[in-house]
This record gives structure tokens, sequence and C-alpha cells, in this order.
């Protein structure tokens, strides 16, 4: 399957660089989310930040986040996908870098988000798939 296909009917939650870390962490709450690509105003991909991210400022400054902004804080060397990219790879992709999510991309824009709970629920969708099929053919109710 194509990551493009992965993607149908997904909404895309983002931030924007001045973004309040308060706000965010309210976004990844309120939608049960770990991560916000993070953009400009024509939806270029400018940085990701993560629920880690965030842990890690909270760390750092004993809990105080009250002036902080995504910006400050995201990860700008990100690993990104394309719509043509194979689910597959993405899975690869992900598993090697140890990441939890990959941006998908057409040129710089951001067009969705993929992570790990995607690329499963995609693969047991395809055996799903598979089985019922063996199971009709099994059956012998499989079409000629």
């Amino acid at each position: 399957m194509l990551v493009r296909e992965a993607l149908l009917g997904k909404a895309i939650i983002t931030a924007k660089r001045t973004t309040p870390v308060r706000q965010a962490m309210q976004l990844l709450i309120e939608h049960r989310i770990s991560c916000l690509p993070v953009v400009a105003d024509n939806w270029e991909l400018v940085g990701i930040i993560s629920d880690k991210d965030i842990f890690r400022l909270i760390y750092d400054n004993s809990g105080v986040v009250d002036n902080s902004v995504v910006g400050d804080h995201m990860s700008t060397n990100l690993i990104v996908g394309l719509p043509t990219d194979d689910i597959e790879y993405i899975a690869t992709v992900m598993t090697n870098n140890r990441i939890r999510h990959v941006p998908i991309v057409d040129g710089r824009r951001l067009i969705g988000l993929l992570s790990v709970g995607d690329i499963v629920k995609t693969q047991i969708d395809g055996y799903v798939a598979e089985n019922r099929y063996l199971r009709q053919y099994i059956d012998g109710k499989y079409p000629a």
C-alpha cells in the first residue's frame, strides 16, 4: 500500500513556531497524539515537536514552561516520507531510526503524518483482507 492511501481521511493537527508550549501540550492531550508537525503559514514543514521534547523542557526547567514557544524546542533535522512511498518502506525507516512519526511532504509542503499506529493498522487491515480471501478460497467461494 502507498502512503497516500493510508493518509486518506486523516486530519493533521499542527503548530506554528510561535505557538506557546502550553498550547501545544493542550493539543497533544486533547487529540490524544504524541507530536505536532510545525508548519509555516504556507504549510511548509519547518519542524516537529514531540511529547519527549516537552518532557525534556519541563525537566530542564524544573516544570516552568510559561514563556516557551514551540520554535525554541522543536526538532528540525527531520526524516520525511513521500505520498508515493510504500508503507513497508516507511515502517523500515521508523524502525531503523527509532522514530514514531514520519511527516509526509509534497515538495516542502506538509500533507500528512504517519505514526507507528497507522503503520500497524494498515498491516492489520491487509492481514484481515488476505485472511478473508484465503478462507473464501478454501471454502470454494472464491470467484474463478
